[in-house]
Formats: structure tokens, C-alpha cells, sequence
């Protein structure tokens, strides 16, 4: 990864040279890319970007940014992979574009030049977060890709257009001011994250993935425009107009080659590269999709836990060993993961409650004594229906709204005051089948007390995403405004495909 930072002063008001202030900014990021720093700045016009860099394609200074295109017209920082450059890059030779280097970088540029900034975006495949100045048109333009797997933040604050990958970007710059979000504070303990738009911070947002916003000066002000160049709504309705009619064997060939070629796409760089490892679907599909196409054994990383009820490193070894990696394992004890507790606030510069945290930060440290990037399987749960929830819940609200809504709300209060001892519970759970044993029952328990009293599908839905129901209780002055969005089209959706879509 790398880190991007800038800003847009509307009123060049800044007394401190702009370089200056951008390594500010870039310095808290540091840590995203240690491998290069750079900046420009254009006083006069009040706009600067910096970058931190951490090399992965054309490791030379040819990837040095930020770049500015052969035509010098643009200039721009940016953080991600676009994985079919090479295929871009080809295009764009036949129509007369020469490349000094091969990074990704140039390409997106010369892409720009070529078909401007959205006929660009629509071309890319891959994960970024760039700004771009326009020095002809003297706008700023902010852009993410489609599912939102890079960050960026952005938000005008005294007047200053402020940008970055992280949020101590923004805050490093004199114009901040850390006002907190108290209906953001109550969103995170709903759902364990700050969901997006919002970011802790008043005024501060995410942008939103599948976005680009554009920046310009209005005088002293600066006018915002975000507009969506990619549509979930669009992708769904064509997938829907035409479904796939094989047969099953059909099926699992086709979405075979489209895996196999989306693996090929990301094991392409200039650094050691692997994979984490849990021993799941989604990882040991990537891993077995990366070894089957790599010269060599593939590097796999697993962390391990003394704990036997959390240690999944046996089912990784048992695939590790299946497919011939060269697999690193490391097991810790609770010692070892609470130590990394305090390492999180500097990891997430706004709250983030969500069980993955240290074990992330785990194997990632494992990792990077060995590679420089690693594959996982994130997002395999959501794309191809893996949750529980997914396939549970549909079956659930088709058996509860048989029963009136009132008998609902009294089982779930019954339900709910037992969830409340968890001892009894415990021994509840002890005393029953093995086969109908679960793990934390007591939680389970109070999830279920209240998806019982849910008035409808989508609520049930909330519900089972849901960590904390009543923030408004714990956070003064804040009110929890997150729901899953309502549309005719997600609508018309089946439970486990709107689940799967939300």
C-alpha cells in the first residue's frame, strides 16, 4: 500500500511553504509507504499532493510520484494496483503514447490524456485512491474504486479542502479541527465500524467506493462535486437480465477461468508476493488458484493460537501441505495477541471495534519479514453467500411472520432476560446433544431475542449485523442513523441475494 495527502487552499491563506505543511502530512502516513516521499505544490493556486510510496511495480524513479503526465497538464498521487495496465498500456502505444517506465502510475495518466478521467475509471480494474490535479481546467479530482478496498477521506474544514489516506493526514494540517461525531460515535457501537460515509470526525467523510469527486475553487470557497461512475444497482440488474443457464459442472469451469484470471492479475509485481493462509474456502481457493499458476512454491503465512477452540493452523497446514506452499506458521498465546492491543489506535485512526483487527495485524507482521505483498480471501463471504445469515435468515422471516408481531416482541423479552444469564445459559447448552451445542451461546442467544421482534426482512437483516441496538442510550446527543438502504431494486431482491448485495 501506499499513502496519499493534500490539500486546497481556497484562500491561500498558508504561511508555512507548502512542502513544508505536505510533510506534515505525509510524515504521519509514513508508515504506508517507507519507501519514497515526494511532493508539488502550486502556490498560486493554492493546491498541493504528497505521497508516501511503497514499490511494488517498476521500483526504479520512474516510479516516483507524484507523477506528472507526458503532456504536463495533469499531475497525481496515488495509492493501489490497477491490474490490467499492461493490457492498457498496449492500447494506448497503438495510439501513439510512449512509456518511460512501466508503472501502473503512467499508465492511468496517459489513459487520462487519452479518454479523459471517467472513460478512464470505467477502464480500470483494480483498487486505488487518487487525486489529480487538472492544470487546465484548475480542478482537483478524487476517485476510489468500485468496491471502496482503498481508503480516502476528504472534508473542507476553515475553508481548506483537506484529503488522505488516513485520517491523521487530515488531522496533521493547521486547519483541522477534531470535532467528534457523536451520531458516528453511536453508528460504530451499532456496528462495531463507522460506516460510510461517515467518519468519526464532523465533516470529515469517506469517499464512497464506485465515486469521484471533483474540487474546484469558488473564490475564497471550494465547491464539492461527487458523482458515482460505477453503479452496484446497474451491475445486479444486468447480472439478473442474464443468469447463467449451464449446468452446474458448467458453472464451477466458468467461474473457474474468471478466478484463475483474476488471481493471475494480482500475483503480477516487482516484490515477493503470497498469500494469507487460514485454511477456509476463500483463502485455500486463492492460494490453490496462485500455486497452480506460479513457477514456484508460493509463500503462505497462518497465525496459530495455543487456545484449540480459536486454531484454525491446522486446516491451513493440512491445504499448505496439499498444494506444496512454502508455508510459514506462527503460534501465539493470549499474551502475545493482547500485546498487540495497543498497537490498534495508531493501526485505525477512528474506532474500530471488529474482532478481525488483531488477527490481521498478526499475519500481516508475519508476512513482512518474508514478502512485500500478500492475497487473501476477503470478500469471498459477501460475493458468493457465506454467512449464515445469508441462508438462515430467509428461513427465519418466512416462519416468524406467521406469528403476530405482538407474541413476537413477548417471546423476544423472554428470550432476551435469559440471554442476560449467561451462566444458566452455559449450562443449558452443556446439558444438550452435542450436535446442538454452539459456541458463545448467551450471545447467540440475544442476536436471536432480536431478530424475534423484527418487523420485516430487511430488519432482520439489521438486526443480525447489529452489535449494539440502543447506542442512544450510552452516547449523549447522538442518535445511530444506519440502516440498510431501501430501493425498489434491492427490493425486488431474495432475501439471501439483497443480503448478499447490502
Amino acid at each position: 500500500m501506499c499513502g496519499i495527502a493534500g490539500f486546497l487552499d481556497a484562500g491561500s491563506r498558508e504561511t508555512m511553504p507548502y512542502e513544508a505543511l505536505l510533510s506534515r502530512l505525509t510524515d504521519t502516513i509514513a508508515n504506508r509507504g517507507p519507501d519514497d516521499a515526494g511532493a508539488w505544490a502550486d502556490a498560486e493556486r493554492g493546491v498541493a499532493l504528497g505521497h508516501r510510496r511503497l514499490s511494488i511495480l517498476d521500483l526504479s524513479p520512474d516510479g516516483h510520484q507524484p507523477m506528472t503526465s507526458a503532456s504536463g497538464r495533469f499531475v497525481m498521487v496515488y495509492n493501489g494496483e490497477v491490474y490490467n495496465f499492461a493490457d492498457l498500456a498496449r492500447t494506448l502505444e497503438g495510439k501513439g503514447h510512449r512509456f518511460r517506465g512501466h508503472s501502473d502510475t503512467e499508465v492511468m495518466l496517459a489513459s487520462i490524456e487519452e479518454w479523459g478521467i471517467e472513460a478512464s475509471l470505467e477502464r480500470f480494474i483494480g483498487m486505488f485512491a487518487f487525486a489529480l490535479w487538472d492544470r487546465e481546467t484548475r480542478t482537483l479530482t478524487l476517485a476510489r474504486d468500485r468496491f471502496g478496498i482503498k481508503p480516502l477521506y476528504y472534508g473542507t474544514q476553515a475553508g481548506v479542502f483537506l484529503f488522505g489516506s488516513e485520517l491523521s493526514a487530515l488531522a496533521a494540517h493547521p486547519a483541522f479541527g477534531a470535532e467528534i461525531d457523536r451520531d458516528a460515535l453511536a453508528d460504530f457501537l451499532r456496528m462495531s465500524y463507522v460506516p460510510a460515509p461517515r467518519t468519526i470526525y464532523t465533516g470529515i467523510r469517506k469517499l464512497r467506493p464506485g465515486h469521484a469527486l471533483t474540487v474546484c475553487r469558488d473564490g475564497d470557497a471550494v465547491v464539492l462535486d461527487e458523482r458515482p461512475y460505477w453503479s452496484l444497482e446497474a451491475t445486479v440488474a444486468a447480472a439478473r437480465a442474464d443468469p447463467f443457464t449451464g449446468t452446474d459442472d458448467a458453472a464451477a469451469d466458468a467461474l473457474d477461468a474468471v478466478l484463475r484470471d483474476a488471481v493471475r492479475l494480482r500475483m503480477i509485481a516487482d516484490v515477493p508476493l503470497g498469500a494469507f493462509l487460514s485454511g477456509g474456502i476463500d483463502s485455500s481457493l486463492v492460494v490453490a488458484l496462485m500455486q497452480a499458476q506460479a513457477s514456484q512454491p508460493v509463500k503462505t503465512f497462518t497465525i496459530g493460537f495455543a487456545d484449540a477452540a480459536y486454531d484454525e493452523s491446522p486446516h491451513a497446514r493440512a491445504v499448505a501441505a496439499h498444494l506444496g506452499t512454502d508455508h510459514t506458521e506462527l503460534t501465539l498465546g493470549s499474551a502475545d495477541v493482547l500485546s498487540g492491543v495497543a498497537q490498534l489506535g495508531a493501526m485505525y485512526d477512528e474506532p474500530f471495534g471488529d474482532s478481525s483487527a488483531l488477527p490481521t495485524f498478526l499475519v500481516s507482521a508475519l508476512a513482512r519479514d518474508h514478502v512485500t505483498v500478500s492475497l487473501s480471501g476477503d470478500g469471498g463471504d459477501e460475493l458468493f453467500g457465506g454467512y449464515n445469515r445469508h441462508l438462515e435468515a430467509p428461513r427465519l422471516w418466512r416462519a416468524l411472520a406467521r406469528v403476530p408481531l405482538g407474541a413476537r416482541r413477548a417471546a423476544a423479552r423472554a428470550l432476551g432476560a435469559l440471554a442476560r444469564r449467561p451462566d444458566l445459559v452455559d449450562r443449558l447448552n452443556a446439558s444438550a446433544p452435542a450436535r446442538l451445542r454452539v459456541r458463545t451461546p448467551a450471545t447467540k442467544l440475544a442476536k436471536l431475542a432480536g431478530v424475534v421482534a423484527a418487523s420485516s426482512e430487511n430488519d432482520v437483516y439489521r438486526r443480525l449485523v447489529t452489535v449494539w441496538d440502543a447506542p442512544e442510550g450510552i452516547v449523549r446527543g447522538g442518535q445511530a442513523t444506519w440502516a440498510p438502504p431501501s430501493a425498489p431494486w434491492l427490493d425486488a431482491l431474495g432475501g439471501a441475494e439483497r443480503m448478499m448485495a447490502l
